[in-house]
């Protein structure tokens, strides 16, 4: 079952997310932090789950014209099922439904499942057109 993300379901997340390989978790990634991007974003993120047990994540978020992807994760033992494109497709179509068109997501260099995953979903690799800079406040490199 795919469902709206909640706060309630953050500390199952972080350890889904600490679980599986490829995804990095941040000090951005606090509870305080989740809670805020939910807030901000109602209704764009969703989680799946199975008997009574999270398996997998997508969490969403728009600048007013462009949509983000943020934290798809699938556990391991649920991969191959469709749940990641499932869960891909309703934050995409939850981003349609405010008018956001055009969607962008960030995936590690090294997380090589991602790549493949992303490539099989049709997603076009921009790293031609742009390069990422940050800008990170204060000294802690982990936020």
């Amino acid at each position: 079952m795919i469902r709206p993300m909640t706060l309630a379901d953050y500390d199952d997340l972080i350890t889904l997310f600490t679980t599986t390989p490829g995804i990095s978790v941040r000090d951005a990634d606090s509870r305080e932090n989740i809670d805020r991007y939910l807030q901000r974003n109602p209704g764009l993120s969703f989680v799946a789950e199975e008997q009574g047990r999270i398996t997998g994540c997508c969490m969403a978020g728009h600048d007013g014209k462009r949509g983000y992807l943020q934290h798809l994760v699938v556990a391991t033992s649920a991969r191959g099922s469709g749940l990641g494109r499932q869960l891909a497709r309703a934050c995409v179509d939850a981003l349609a439904a405010e008018g956001i068109l055009k969607s962008h997501l960030f995936v590690l260099k090294d997380n090589q499942d991602g790549h493949g995953f992303w490539r099989q979903m049709q997603w076009k690799n921009r790293s031609e057109d742009f390069e990422v800079y940050s800008w990170i406040e204060g000294d802690n490199p982990n936020v």
